[in-house]
């Protein structure tokens, strides 16, 4: 970015809660963190993403908000977490929030795209019409944005492709709980 355009930030969660399912995909993927958020506070106090609907059925999934002092992030208190800072135009950063906000406010079901998902484990894409999975629905709200570093972003997404776009850096490494603004500005390790 150019100092002399004025600029704003997103934050790219990424995470691993311990659920079943996290745990199975960790085993599967053999990486680190297995869901994303996105979050255009810097306080994280609400992330937006595609998973539980709630904390105790992992078998309704869609749009969902998240957030260490609710749902399933305050139930896995222990999740871990990978805070990814992405620096944006003012105009990016407004198409991202008035996207989360139609859908917040849309008539239209979201669902969590499970097809998708398993599809993605094999290496092939399968979309279908307001249904994502955790990174397709981050990756579809920079590529709609027009964020440059999306375009390093593959058809198939996974959590840990946020982490190697160019122009992005992290912020905090450690445990969602313990995430504070503040926290973010020290270095931490891996």
């Amino acid at each position: 970015m150019t100092s002399n355009t004025e600029t704003k930030k997103l934050y790219i969660v990424l995470s691993q809660t311990g659920t079943v399912l996290s745990r199975l995909l960790k085993i599967f993927t053999h990486k680190e963190f297995n869901h994303s958020s996105i979050s255009p506070f810097e306080d994280l106090h609400l992330l937006y993403s595609f998973g539980r609907l709630n904390a105790y059925n992992p078998f309704r999934g869609g749009f969902t908000t998240e957030g260490a002092s609710f749902g399933t992030f305050k139930r896995f208190s222990e999740t871990q977490v990978q805070v990814i800072e992405l620096e944006v135009t003012r105009e990016q950063y407004q198409n991202v929030c008035d996207t989360i906000d139609f859908m917040l406010n849309s008539d239209i079901t979201y669902r969590y795209n499970i097809m998708g998902l398993l599809y993605a484990a094999f290496g092939k894409t399968y979309n279908s019409k307001n249904n994502y999975y955790c990174s397709e629905f981050v990756a579809m709200l920079l590529r709609k944005a027009e964020i440059p570093c999306a375009q390093s972003l593959g058809a198939i997404v996974h959590p840990v492709d946020f982490a190697n776009m160019p122009e992005v850096k992290t912020v905090y490494r450690g445990k969602l709980r313990e995430f504070s603004p503040d926290s973010s500005k020290v270095p931490q390790t891996a």
